[in-house]
């Protein structure tokens, strides 16, 4: 892996002026791909604009419309009195029944978590027919806010059968919960899984640090062993701003 810099004018960055592509366009995917490959760190600062456009032989406005491209992408934010900072490559999570946590982890991004609630309460329909188990019987509930690089990435509400791991808060927020069943011996084989999207409600949106009707990606899934029993299912949201699924198709 490319070693990360703090000083974007180490990039090697430039234009070709005889492709129909935008100029400000070129320059706004070059330096999103230093950010999602690494070779730009989060909390470097870009730089002044001026520099930059002189640089590269480009005017201003050119280099403001890239730059304001990836703030709308939430890969930079303005800081008053500071600059164009570099927040985080956004996260990419593969289809594969994996943690988040592990995810950010093996990416750099600094994972940490809030437990909101951990209790056990009676199964709803849905949660009863995911975990089959009749309704109205015991499930454990476990409602957490993941974070990547200090900022809010995803809430998470997980309905488990209960007893079959230990789920203190403590450990809960010290690492991912699929690490904490596969610790108690529990191999996870599949699942079943489906994504979607709406607006936060109001809630969401104070929780996530996002506004009341930003748009959040949703994952549903339930989980399975490798005798075939529904472990647990979840039900997540995600700041679409941060977050992205990647898919591999093959052709048939």
């Amino acid at each position: 892996m490319p070693k990360p810099t703090t000083d974007p004018a180490a990039l090697e960055l430039g234009v070709d002026r005889t492709s129909p592509v935008p100029l400000y366009y070129q320059l706004a995917r070059q330096l999103e791909a230093a950010i999602e490959q690494g070779r730009l760190a989060p909390g470097s600062l870009l730089g002044n604009e001026i520099d930059l456009a002189a640089r590269l032989g480009l005017s201003r406005p050119t280099v403001r419309q890239a730059i304001q491209s990836l703030v709308d992408k939430g890969l930079m934010v303005r800081r008053r009195g500071v600059g164009t900072q570099i927040v985080h490559s956004r996260g990419r999570r593969p289809l594969e029944v994996s943690s988040l946590y592990d995810e950010l982890e093996a990416a750099g991004g600094h994972p940490a978590t809030r437990v909101l609630r951990n209790t056990v309460e009676p199964a709803g329909p849905r949660v009863a027919d995911a975990l089959e188990v009749a309704e109205g019987s015991d499930v454990h509930l476990v409602e957490r806010i993941r974070y990547a690089h200090g900022e809010p990435l995803a809430l998470l509400r997980n309905h488990l059968l209960p007893g079959i791991v230990d789920l203190d808060t403590a450990r809960l927020e010290a690492t991912g919960l699929y690490r904490l069943l596969r610790g108690s011996g529990i191999a996870l084989h599949s699942a079943r899984q489906s994504i979607g999207a709406r607006t936060a409600t109001a809630e969401e949106a104070a929780g996530l640090a996002e506004a009341e009707g930003a748009a959040l990606l949703t994952m549903e899934r339930t989980a399975f062993d490798d005798t075939g029993r529904a472990i647990e299912c979840g039900s997540h949201l995600y700041r679409a701003s941060r977050h992205t699924f990647d898919f591999q198709l093959l052709a048939r």
